[in-house]
């Protein structure tokens, strides 16, 4: 094994314990605690020669391994990533959930596969806003490549997603996403052509029909009038909300979702077939609808629509409940494995940091699996503090010690004389 190899593989392990025992770090805090230093692991992030593309189908095939299956779920959403300055690719002032507002922030488009309640995030992309694609010297210098220096929407992102899983033969059952996507008719259409069947949330003035709205277009007007263009349709429509406003108390059926902590998870649902139209296509669509209440609730908290045929009201309402599960799994990488908190700016590193922090999770999905029978009540926090109380963690001598101060000094000015040079205040 060359030099260069063992380089590349101490630093891949180091991050990856790292990721366990610094779960709050950054790469100069992860090297601090493991026998590498900080520039070896930006290094990884950024220059090593390694098969990346080949690492994320590696991802894949052994979540499928784990959690694939005809009952599995691919669920699709965004995570936000607040970040200062304007150099990190893809940074603009976009929408954060964990903040609950529109701020400095980093957005990419993730799929994850859960099975009952396991779940591991899959694949990830990072969203370019048009500010991005639109300043080509931007991109170069945070590396985006020019392939995805192109306007594409997020439904577009999680369409890839999807296509990726396709390729690396994850198996699922049907695809699960929120409202964010569920409003896109496009996005609905590209799931329904690779014939997927999805549970997918939408807003409240989603447009329904409770009969086929037979649209056409309207024939041309006079003699030598010109012939309409747009379909139209003489059906009245509703909203998803009207819809549910009408229906009786009676008419609500209460479902048991799953088994949770604090006892067993139930919601209240109504459900009915519904034509859908976007105003765009020949025909109209026939799918499912599926309105959710919390129990005791007097409003709907959920909209939904599936192409799902013959499946039971209980089965698709613990189909639409799994989507949350991909937000489950944001918050435990974020929280333990260290998921947001990274230091890096360039695209291909904010890519290889995730695909890192999957391989993280899917190890302690692994280990979930295996001991589900002795301990059915682990969690991904549990496994953590284990690895980071029981990992071996060097201790430093004086002179590490010295070295650890002065490389922190060392950054501290140098981003004092680079703020300086930009004319910013210190």
């Amino acid at each position: 094994m060359s030099s260069r190899t063992r380089t590349v593989s101490g630093a891949f392990q180091s991050y990856i314990q790292g990721l366990f025992q610094a779960p709050r770090g950054t790469q100069l805090r992860m090297s601090e605690g493991m026998e590498t230093d900080s520039q070896a692991l930006n290094h990884l992030l950024t220059e090593a020669s390694v098969d990346w593309k080949g690492l994320t189908g590696e991802i894949a095939r052994q979540a499928d391994a784990l959690l694939g299956g005809d009952d599995s779920a691919l669920i699709l959403d965004e995570s936000a990533f607040a970040k200062k300055g304007q150099a990190s690719a893809g940074v603009a002032r976009q929408w954060n959930g964990r903040l609950g507002k529109v701020d400095n922030a980093q957005v990419g488009v993730f799929s994850a596969l859960c099975r009952g309640r396991r779940v591991t995030l899959l694949d990830s992309r990072l969203y370019l806003p048009k500010s991005w694609v639109e300043d080509e010297a931007r991109c170069q210098r945070a590396r985006v490549p020019e392939e995805a220096r192109q306007m594409r929407s997020k439904c577009t992102r999680a369409l890839e997603r999807v296509d990726a899983a396709l390729t690396h033969g994850v198996r699922f059952g049907y695809v699960a996403v929120d409202g964010g996507y569920g409003k896109d008719p496009g996005f609905l259409r590209g799931l329904a052509s690779r014939s997927l069947c999805f549970v997918a949330d939408v807003h409240k003035d989603q447009r329904i029909w409770l009969n086929d709205p037979e649209p056409y277009v309207p024939p041309a007007s006079g003699g030598r009038g010109r012939r309409a263009s747009k379909r139209r349709t003489e059906a009245p429509g509703q909203t998803v909300a009207q819809w549910a406003r009408q229906q009786s108390e009676s008419a609500w059926k209460r479902i048991t979702l799953r088994q949770g902590e604090k006892g067993r998870l139930r919601a209240e649902y109504l459900h009915t077939r519904v034509w859908v139209w976007d105003g765009k296509e020949e025909q109209a669509r026939c799918w499912r609808l599926l309105v959710r209440r919390e129990c005791g609730a007097k409003s709907p908290s959920h909209y939904v629509l599936s192409n799902a045929d013959e499946i039971d009201v209980s089965r698709l309402a613990r189909m639409q409940g799994r989507r949350f599960f991909i937000e489950h799994a944001f918050r435990e990488a974020k929280s333990e494995l260290a998921m947001a908190d990274y230091q890096v700016r360039r695209w291909d590193a904010w890519h290889r940091h995730m695909a890192l922090v999957m391989i993280a999770m899917l190890f302690v999905v692994k280990e979930r699996l295996l001991l589900k029978q002795e301990a059915p009540l682990l969690s991904l926090a549990d496994v953590v503090m284990v690895l980071e109380k029981l990992l071996p963690k060097p201790e430093p001598t004086p002179k590490q010690l010295a070295r650890l101060i002065q490389e922190r000094h060392r950054r501290r000015q140098a981003a004092t004389e680079s703020c300086r040079r930009r004319g910013g205040e210190i």
